[in-house]
């Protein structure tokens, strides 16, 4: 079944929204930092809207929208190479300032490339200082989220997560996991409510934890943990992340691209 212009259309905004809705709630979990908003065109076609806030609580979080196209979708190989290409998607990084309060990113995202078009997406959380409710709040949105699209989602796409955000040269996972799922074909009326359902429980979940867990104390050994910590994080993005080379590939907007990266890191 084809992707219609409208339900691209539809795609789009929603994506828009997400990134407002985490542009506002981060902004009120800082108190004072402002997102800097900066539009950017890609040459070959399409652009995006950036927004990174480095504030006084909210160290350094960005919130991303894309939509680009081209003549060549960059695949090496395979049956997409070289054909006709749309990508649109919203992603989403949060450092806190304090250790106690973890890493979140969420990404969703439509490509469609010849006829054929597919989603993809996730959200996860990397704790310095791992908090049992915390984990267990996070799991359950995302778990009711994957409900709605058939009982068995949520078990394939935690498994997936915690096989995609494995570091492979330290055996170690990221964090705590989340979901993950990419190459997602269907009818877009099928597939389309279950990916606003996991941008939706992002929204509402991981911005409460934060909440929560922005003003607890820490000593200053604890903030040293925190930034070797993402030094892990910073290694994954780098080497693994499918998004980052996606947006490399296709000549995205490189502060865009590397806005996921920690302010401040330690190895």
């Amino acid at each position: 079944m084809a992707l219609t212009h409208s339900q691209l259309q539809t795609a789009v905004t929603y994506f828009q929204s997400v990134q407002s809705q985490l542009v506002d709630a981060f902004e009120k979990i800082d108190g004072q930092g402002k997102f800097e908003r900066k539009s950017w065109q890609r040459p070959e076609g399409g652009g995006g809207t950036m927004a990174v806030l480095r504030g006084q609580t909210v160290e350094k979080a960005g919130a991303n929208f894309s939509q680009v196209e081209g003549d060549k979708y960059p695949a090496v190989e395979g049956e997409y190479a070289g054909k006709p290409f749309v990508a649109t998607g919203v992603s989403t990084i949060c450092h806190m300032q304090n250790p106690h309060a973890p890493i979140g990113h969420m990404n969703l995202r439509l490509i469609k490339v010849g006829e054929d078009f597919w989603f993809g997406g996730g959200a996860d959380l990397t704790p310095c200082k791992v908090y049992d409710e915390d984990t267990k709040a996070f799991h359950s949105a995302l778990k009711k989220a994957c409900d709605t699209l058939r009982p068995d989602a949520y078990a394939e796409y935690t498994k997936w997560c915690k096989e995609y955000f494995h570091i492979k040269h330290r055996n170690s996972e990221r964090g705590v996991g989340g979901v993950f799922f990419d190459y997602l074909k269907g009818g877009f009326d099928e597939i389309f409510p279950f990916v606003k359902a996991v941008g939706q429980a992002y929204v509402e979940v991981y911005p409460s934890i934060l909440q929560k867990r922005k003003d607890q104390s820490y000593t200053p050994e604890e903030k040293v943990e925190q930034e070797h910590w993402r030094g892990r994080y910073v290694e994954f993005n780098l080497l693994y992340d499918r998004g980052t080379k996606f947006g490399l590939m296709t000549g995205g907007n490189l502060e865009a691209i590397f806005v996921s990266l920690p302010p401040v890191a330690r190895w």
